[in-house]
């Protein structure tokens, strides 16, 4: 019998360690979702909205796996979640962003909850790793609210689909270079 290799000691506490597991759920959830969109985009012919998302799909998973690397540092055993109930028709692009903006904001809510419960029971260590999660969020959240504002900008009729797939291909430079913050 091989002998298991066992933490002796561990800092993080078993309903913590239920919570990130959750959380690593909800992102590979995420890269799901967002790679489904994806491809829905790329064959309805929106080509830059489908390059968004398949970018998107890879940071959710980035997001996992670093969550999923900070339970075990910290004595736990992270989960690798079954992935189901993924949506593949879209009414329209709009549909997939007002998607993509109800996704982030609970997946939001679902951060700031585990950093309360951080809070409350003075694990200060994850409540300080999930604080770069509670940054990435609101960043998330607003990348996500300017693609569906480029809907009502530009309107939907004529080249307007088309123009907002172009605006969908420049838009995460425009948050990144705090665009966002000063417009």
């Amino acid at each position: 019998m091989e002998k298991q290799i066992v933490t002796p000691k561990r800092s993080l506490t078993t309903e913590t360690e239920k919570l990130l597991n959750n959380q690593v759920g909800k992102e590979a959830s995420s890269s799901s979702a967002y790679l489904s969109m994806a491809s829905w985009c790329e064959k309805s012919g929106y080509a830059n909205a489908a390059e968004f998302l398949y970018r998107h799909s890879d940071e959710e998973r980035m997001h996992m796996l670093k969550l999923f690397r900070y339970i075990n540092d910290a004595g736990g055993h992270a989960l690798q979640p079954a992935i189901k109930d993924i949506r593949h028709e879209y009414k329209s692009l709009r549909d997939v962003f007002e998607q993509v903006l109800e996704h982030e904001i609970r997946v939001t809510e679902s951060i700031n909850n585990i950093v309360d419960h951080c809070f409350t029971i003075k694990d200060f260590a994850t409540f300080q790793f999930l604080q770069w999660y509670v940054t990435e969020q609101r960043e998330e959240e607003t990348l996500a609210r300017r693609a569906l504002e480029l809907f009502d900008i530009i309107g939907e009729d004529g080249v307007g689909l088309w123009t907002i797939d172009q605006e969908l291909g420049k838009l995460e430079s425009f948050v990144q270079d705090g665009g966002a913050e000063q417009a």
